[in-house]
């Protein structure tokens, strides 16, 4: 038995970012992670990630614990990421020592650029790939430029992460074990220029800080679990086991927005909706009018 496989008091997380008011399906997905909890005797925590503090509003994270409330999800621990820039900047600089990220100078529009100009472009799980031009800078060059000023964002070198940890994995309960892929998502970014921390690296070093056990959330960030157990691996941090599940789609198939009208929860509650009955429909696998459940 390994350590991933070893028992342990299960503890899971819901973690929504304040950038607008929650939809049915953040109740979805938190529901599923507050009933794993109970059902195993374990604890359901709430961490609220606002790193983006351009987009992030107090008035949406006050409306996060309206919204748990009104669906009776109680949470037994709050973490919020903008008191925590610290321990972000920690990782990183261990990152740093081991020569596991390199200063990317480049913009949107020099990424753009380069990618049209490639005929062999590389593609991940979200698209093209960045295509490693700031990778090639040389120790000389990537120190004058930050001497100088120059805006910069750090990026994992991938290539470089695998050759130090070797072959890795991590387990999801829908899809199985799952070989770490260094082209899932390539050379992401871990910190960026006007942002504390990546969602990456945060989500990494705060699941271990609360300790997290599973992780339970939807299937549009599995292509990102790749990353996260990379970086589990270089700071030597625990894997959780992983639950990705699926998402509730519109009519057309696609994933439902913030800005999704008539279905937030705020609405929900306001048409007279009992937030124990939505409970139960979700439950249930029911859900109003136009949307359903993505398919598998």
């Amino acid at each position: 038995m390994t350590e991933n496989d070893s028992p342990r008091h299960v503890v899971t997380r819901f973690a929504p970012s304040p950038t607008g008011r929650l939809h049915i399906g953040h109740g979805w997905s938190a529901l599923q992670a507050y009933d794993f909890a109970r059902e195993n005797g374990g604890a359901f925590l709430l961490r609220i990630e606002d790193t983006d503090v351009t987009r992030c509003r107090p008035e949406f994270t006050d409306g996060i614990y309206e919204d748990l409330r009104w669906l009776g999800i109680g949470w037994g621990g709050l973490m919020i990421q903008s008191q925590r820039f610290a321990a972000y900047e920690a990782a990183l600089d261990r990152l740093k020592a081991l020569d596991m990220v390199y200063p990317c100078f480049c913009t949107r529009g020099d990424i753009a650029r380069e990618l049209a100009a490639s005929l062999h472009a590389p593609h991940g799980a979200d698209g093209p790939l960045y295509p490693g031009t700031c990778c090639n800078l040389s120790q000389d060059e990537r120190a004058q430029r930050i001497a100088a000023g120059d805006p910069h964002s750090w990026r994992l070198d991938m290539g470089a992460a695998l050759d130090r940890t070797g072959p890795l994995s991590w387990h999801d309960e829908f899809y199985g074990d799952m070989p770490v892929d260094p082209n899932a998502l390539g050379d992401l970014i871990i910190k960026g220029r006007d942002r504390p921390a990546s969602y990456h690296l945060a989500v990494v070093v705060d699941d271990a800080a609360q300790g997290i056990t599973h992780v339970i959330r939807g299937r549009d960030v599995f292509a990102s679990t790749h990353a996260h157990r990379t970086l589990q691996a270089l700071l030597e941090l625990p894997s959780p086991h992983y639950r990705h599940h699926r998402l509730i789609v519109d009519a057309a198939g696609k994933r439902l927005a913030k800005r999704a009208a008539g279905l937030s929860l705020a609405e929900l509650r306001e048409s007279g909706i009992e937030g124990l009955s939505l409970v139960q429909d979700l439950r249930a696998s029911r859900f109003p009018v136009g949307i359903h459940l993505e398919h598998t």
